[in-house]
Order: structure tokens, then sequence, then C-alpha cells
């Protein structure tokens, strides 16, 4: 599908438990020692959409497909990794490969599972990590700006492009701030994303508390959420622990029954995978009829006809129109015909911008 989540953090905090009960396998070697997995493990989550449910249920179809977000289980991270210590070349090769990034803190207190640092305290762990991709960043910009810089001012014009926005991107480095921080107009996003830095990937932080703070979080968790909103990132509380168990019971009543006993009402990771998707800036729209209703990913902002390609080439080659509904219509219409007799489809051109949930029937002929 060709979007992922990089899981990274530093070593024992539960990357790989959580991968595991994301993935529902025990593929990623959850072991209580540091660098324990090496090559980043990789899984595809489906992302839960009540919205399908519903649609293919008001369609009576045969088969519910759900869309996929892949997630990759990175080596952990220690203090010099932009320097080669730890796995730290081979972690940040792996990490630029990625499109955002779930950055696992650890907010229990567990005396039998060791800290790097000895000591809690996620906000320091998340600047150590952080502070790792900025330097490696920083090198590899003050590397390739000199020859940069030198083409711009013999007047070549593509080399003065990418000077114009390599220059506010290292000062911003420089000056200890993420690349994502700089402000580039859409022009200028090609040659922003050309330059693959590593903080300029979205970040959301996912605090690992103990199980009795799964509900509501604690001090720890409290403390990420404040640094997350001073820099524009998002957080999720989850239990890891809880999360592994959910995963060894085969039964939704029982997971249902085991949710109800800790006061939680849903899985801690389905808010990990819509965050995820949501820091990717991805939609859903859906394709629903009698033999199938299935969940379709694109980015915000995708036209019609890039969307049907998504369901095959030729959809987009020969694109004639998308008959659209709108989630709520196909629901309270009660389905397709009900929407078309009460004048909720719409017939839209290549150039329609699909919006979250559409339901959609594209035309083709090639």
């Amino acid at each position: 599908m060709g979007f992922n989540c990089g899981i990274v953090g530093l070593p024992n905090v539960g990357k790989s438990t959580l991968f595991n009960a994301l993935t529902e396998t025990v593929s990623a070697d959850a072991a209580n020692y540091p660098f324990c997995t090496i090559e980043p493990n990789i899984g595809r989550v489906p992302v839960p959409d009540e919205r399908l449910e519903r649609i293919s249920g008001i369609s009576a179809s045969i088969k519910t497909v759900p869309t996929f977000l892949e997630f990759v289980d990175i080596a952990g991270l220690v203090r010099g990794a932009s320097k080669g210590e730890g796995l730290g070349n081979q972690f940040l090769g792996n990490i630029r490969e990625v499109d955002a990034i779930v950055m696992v803190l650890r907010c229990f207190e567990d005396e039998n599972v060791t800290h790097v640092e000895e000591t809690i305290d996620p906000v320091r762990d998340a600047e150590t990590v952080m502070t790792e991709l900025l330097l490696s960043d920083l090198e590899s910009m003050e590397r390739r700006i000199d020859p940069i810089e030198k083409k711009s001012r013999s007047g070549e014009h593509e080399a003065k492009q990418q000077f114009a926005v390599m220059e506010p991107v290292l000062a911003a480095l420089r000056d200890g701030k993420p690349a994502r921080t700089v402000t580039i107009s859409e022009n200028d996003r090609a040659i922003f994303r050309q330059l693959n830095l590593l903080t300029a990937k979205p970040v959301l932080y996912a605090c690992n508390v103990e199980e009795e703070n799964a509900a509501k979080g604690n001090p720890h968790s409290e403390a990420v959420t404040v640094m997350a909103a001073a820099e524009g990132s998002g957080t999720v509380v989850v239990s890891a622990a809880i999360e592994a168990e959910l995963a060894q019971l085969g039964d939704a009543n029982e997971r249902s029954e085991y949710l109800e006993t800790l006061g939680l009402t849903e899985a801690g990771l389905n808010r990990v995978i819509r965050a995820g998707y949501s820091l990717l800036d991805l939609i859903t729209f859906f394709t629903s009829g009698p033999k199938e209703s299935r969940a379709w990913t694109v980015t915000t902002g995708t036209e019609a006809a890039p969307a049907a390609g998504k369901i095959h080439t030729d959809f987009e080659r020969g694109f004639i129109a998308a008959e659209t509904i709108s989630y709520d219509d196909f629901v309270g219409c009660n389905g397709e015909q009900g929407a078309k007799d009460a004048g909720k489809m719409r017939l839209e051109g290549r150039d329609y911008i699909v919006q979250d949930a559409d339901v959609i029937l594209f035309r083709f002929n090639v």
C-alpha cells in the first residue's frame, strides 16, 4: 500500500511488545535486553473503521475488506547513534525509509525491566531520540549545502531553488529545531521532500503506561502530552502489557469483557492505528456492492481520477465520472438506490477532490 509508520524509541521501552500486539504475532522478539530487534520487522495492520462495517451491512456484501497501514519495528536507539553508537547507523537508515514516526516512550515503573538511562523520564528519552535524529540531519545538510550554494551563486536556476529551501532548514537545525517546524511553500514541497530529513517526518508519541493507568494515563504521560502539544505533535496512551494480553484472546467477546474489567472501551492499539493514519494525512473512501465492500486509502486532497487509479490503473486511464454519495447520505438513505432516489448521488468529474468516507462508483472506458 505504501504508507508506513516506524515504531522507534530507546531500548526496552515496549516497542516490540507493541508491534507484536499490533500485528497479533510474536515475530518481534520482545526480550528484556537492548538491541533485541536488529532487522526491522514489518507488519500490515487493518485500520479499524466502523463506517465500513455499516456500509457493508447495508449493501449485504459477501466480503468486507479494510484498508491497511504498515508498521515497522525498528531497533532501539541510544545516545551517540548519529555517530554510529549502538546500532545507530542501521537505525537511522531504517527510519529514513518510513513516512512517519511513532515514538514509544516508557511511562511505567518496573524494576524488573532495565532502562538504559536507569531512571524513568519519558520527556528526556524523547529529547534523546530527537537529538540524535536532528544531529544526523544537521550533518547531512552541512555536507550537502556548500556545493548547492556554489552552483546557486553561479546562476544555476535549479540550485537557486534548492538553496532557498535548504538555507532556512539548516538554520532551524543549527538552532536545535526539527525540520518540520520550518514553513515550506506548496511550490517548494517537492524539493523539501527530496532532502529526506529524519526530523521532517511527523511524530506521534505513544506513552506506554502500567495496566492500571491505561484508561487515564499517569504523571509521566501527562508530561509527554504537554511536550507534544508545544511542538504540535500527538500523543496516545497505551499499555503494551494489556495489548499483548488482548492479542492472545482470539474471541471478540473475550476481548470486550477483558477491556471492560479494566475500564476501557476499546483497545489502545485502535487509537494508535487511527492516530498513525491521521499523522500521515490519510483519508478513506469506500466502494460497495453485493459482492464486496472495501475501504481505500488516499492522501487528503487527492482528485477523483488518481483515487480511481488506486483500484486499478485502467480506472484512472479511462476515467469518465465518479458516482459519489457521502457516507451520511448512504446510511441515511439505506444504500445506493435509496440515495439515488433521494437525489443524493452526485456525478463528479476527474478533478473532484475526494472527501473522507465518500462512497464512490467509478465509471471508466478503456
